[in-house]
């Protein structure tokens, strides 16, 4: 009947709330709570050597650390998970054109921007791969990285000098960066943003991210159960349309937030 033990219907997410610029010693930083999911991602942009395999480009790598308190991920449980959120989010930023990964390039073959993305997962509540997914976007879109000029002398040798001024920086565009959503198969229906109490209910659940746009990306299904192709395809209509109204929500709430400027108070522990 469209209607879930937490009163909301199939289609809805819990109330998330979502901060950026929380952690002072990175290039950028967001918190993002969702229901009792808690999760805080910082960025940090050093100086690296670019991939053989792709000279003009910077990077992204990812690190996962399950500091939650549920006991199951105490030990090789969030080691576990934590490699397979990490994989997750490899797969889901390996498509073309999720981030200008050209605009992080100083000199090709020879320097280039690595960001580096630490993901900490606070607490579970469920659901957790959508609401990293969102922290991740809010990072890097909060993220910023200083302007660089490449001085060359007589000799041909090369020194990098970076900009000292704090506002002079490039910002990335986050518009095809994608958000995952995933949907739990529960009896005949599927639900999004499921709770722990309904993922235990769920026997195979489909992450499928979506871009702003509603095109998808990647596709991966979990769990130990089995999903007919009908299912499957009911299940990809919904992760579109869900996911743009997910993207429209949180980019609202990113604008907003930055338009207070500085001067805008912290919230949460963090604050």
């Amino acid at each position: 009947e469209d209607l879930r033990v937490d009163g909301r219907g199939c289609e809805d997410y819990r109330c998330a709330e979502v901060e950026t610029d929380v952690v002072s010693n990175t290039s950028g930083s967001a918190r993002v709570k969702l229901g009792e999911t808690d999760i805080l991602v910082g960025i940090k942009a050093e100086m690296g050597t670019p991939k053989l395999e792709k000279p003009d480009e910077g990077y992204l790598e990812f690190f996962v650390d399950c500091s939650s308190n549920s006991p199951e991920l105490e030990g090789r449980g969030g080691e576990e998970l934590g490699t397979d959120i990490a994989n997750t989010l490899y797969r889901v930023f390996s498509c073309e054109n999720t981030v200008d990964l050209k605009s992080l390039c100083i000199n090709p073959k020879e320097h280039c921007w690595v960001l580096y993305v630490d993901v900490l997962l606070l607490e579970c509540g469920g659901n957790i791969f959508d609401a990293i997914s969102i922290a991740v976007k809010a990072a890097l879109f909060n993220t910023r990285i200083p302007k660089v000029r490449v001085l060359e002398d007589e000799e041909g040798t090369k020194e990098i000098e970076l900009s000292d001024d704090p506002y002079d920086c490039i910002r990335l565009n986050v518009d095809e960066v994608p958000c995952i959503v995933t949907l739990s198969k529960i009896g005949y229906r599927h639900v999004v943003d499921a709770t722990l109490q309904e993922e235990s209910c769920s026997l195979a659940s489909l992450l499928i991210s979506v871009t702003s746009k509603g095109a998808i990306t990647s596709m991966k299904k979990v769990g130990k159960g089995s999903l007919d192709p009908e299912s499957i395809f009911e299940m990809m209509e919904t992760g579109q349309r869900v996911g743009k109204s997910l993207h429209i929500a949180l980019q609202k709430i990113l604008d907003e937030e930055e338009s207070l400027g500085t001067s805008r108070p912290k919230v949460g522990f963090l604050g």
